[in-house]
């Protein structure tokens, strides 16, 4: 994580923004008055999409977390790849 204030992240916004999206760095923007800014990079904010996607059913949670539980515990089962 890093962080920057306005005045920082204006004047250096290219670097800011590359460490982001390159380095998967998230970036907080402190500013005098306000409560600041997170920037995230793209990927990183869909990936935090789709856990809230996948975490936004009750049913489709516990499923998840069942299947975690199944494989921390070795009940796994593998399958060859059908070749076409």
């Amino acid at each position: 994580m890093i962080a920057a204030n306005f005045s920082e992240f204006r004047t250096q916004l290219k670097k800011y923004l590359d460490d982001v999206e390159d380095n998967n760095e998230t970036l907080i923007v402190k500013r005098k008055t306000g409560k600041g800014t997170v920037v995230i990079s793209l990927d990183e904010y869909n990936s935090i999409m789709e856990t809230v996607h996948l975490l936004s059913s009750k049913a489709n949670a516990d499923r998840l977390f069942e299947s975690i539980r199944q494989m921390k515990e070795g009940n796994t089962v593998s399958h060859d790849l059908i070749e076409e």
